[in-house]
């Protein structure tokens, strides 16, 4: 199946591992990439060694193009943007700012940039900024979120836009992929359940976290001040809970509040503590059973979405006959 983006950025499968901070280092990225889909670094709050050392990575894996994902109001994002024009990076995604004052850079560098919307005014605002292409990423991912669904944000943002789409968020199985396919999108990114594909480098702990998840397991926190997070429950979004209500009622202000989450989604994917760190991951982790490698999860998602569509399509065929 070609797609606008599989032709844009000469992969195989429509198919983009999201840019997880601490999660997606190059062995991830690295593997998404080299078995058909585009992996991404996620970049973070990382400095310039760091990400360099992800990239010498991919690039030690594959010959086969991968991206970085770029937080824009990291303090080293000058740096980072630096580093992927000298590295030859052929695509970037954004999140976290606005690229526009990064956008001729980019594009002078052969790059692809693929910002990361919430909404459709942002989808079209980056339209018009010169974006390559638009990740429409609905509230049910984990991380950072917006306020929309997948369901209602990926059909009306393929609707208002002329450049390709990527659908975000819920998605971890081929017959979800070809939902948000049917809305309009031209590929998938996919987080959780690259989270904790065996060659993901997360901790155990926060793999079987996830593993171990059910449906109803994960909250947002931070929703009255800061940027709201989904993660899976724990002690760290009891407490964040806790300090929000005390917020309300004037006992805690807001810098009280973002120090909770300082540090927490380190500990949780590094150093394994899952009570007390930040377990980052979307509302489809309590479909997500098992580690595969990368090859396996693509060809899943690919071929699962492949057969949805065809039986779908006879189905019809049937009623209209």
């Amino acid at each position: 199946m070609k797609t606008k983006i599989t032709e844009l950025l000469n992969i195989k499968y429509p198919i983009f591992q999201g840019g997880m901070a601490w999660v997606a280092d190059g062995d991830l990225a690295g593997a998404v990439s080299n078995a058909g889909g585009l992996g991404i670094i996620g970049g973070g709050n990382a400095p310039k060694e760091v990400v360099k050392a992800n990239i010498d990575k991919v690039k030690s894996i594959t010959d086969k193009p991968f991206g970085v994902n770029i937080m824009l109001l990291s303090p080293f994002v000058d740096d980072i943007i630096d580093l992927v024009i000298e590295e030859g990076v052929k695509v970037v995604t954004t999140g976290a700012g606005n690229p526009g004052k990064y956008m001729e850079r980019f594009h002078e560098a052969g790059i692809t940039v693929i910002p990361v919307v919430p909404s459709v005014a942002l989808a079209k605002r980056m339209e018009k900024l010169g974006a390559d292409a638009i990740i429409a990423e609905g509230m049910e991912a984990g991380g950072h979120i917006g306020k929309l669904t997948t369901m209602t944000l990926v059909r009306q943002v393929a609707a208002a836009v002329d450049i390709p789409v990527i659908g975000a968020g819920g998605v971890a199985d081929g017959r979800g992929a070809a939902a948000v396919f049917m809305l309009g999108a031209d590929a998938v990114q996919v987080g959780t359940r690259f989270a904790v594909a065996k060659e993901s480098n997360a901790h155990q702990n926060f793999k079987n976290k996830i593993l171990k998840a059910k449906d109803i397991d994960t909250v947002i926190s931070a929703q009255v001040v800061g940027h709201p997070v989904r993660a899976i429950k724990n002690r760290l979004s009891t407490a964040y809970a806790n300090a929000e209500k005390d917020y309300l009622r004037g006992i805690k202000d807001e810098q009280e509040i973002e120090e909770l989450g300082a540090g927490a989604l380190r500990n949780a994917v590094v150093d394994g503590d899952v009570d007390n760190g930040s377990v980052m991951a979307g509302q489809i982790a309590g479909f997500v059973s098992k580690e595969e490698s990368c090859k396996e999860i693509l060809e899943d998602l690919y071929y699962g979405a492949a057969e949805i569509i065809k039986a779908e399509a006879a189905r019809w065929a049937d009623v209209e006959n």
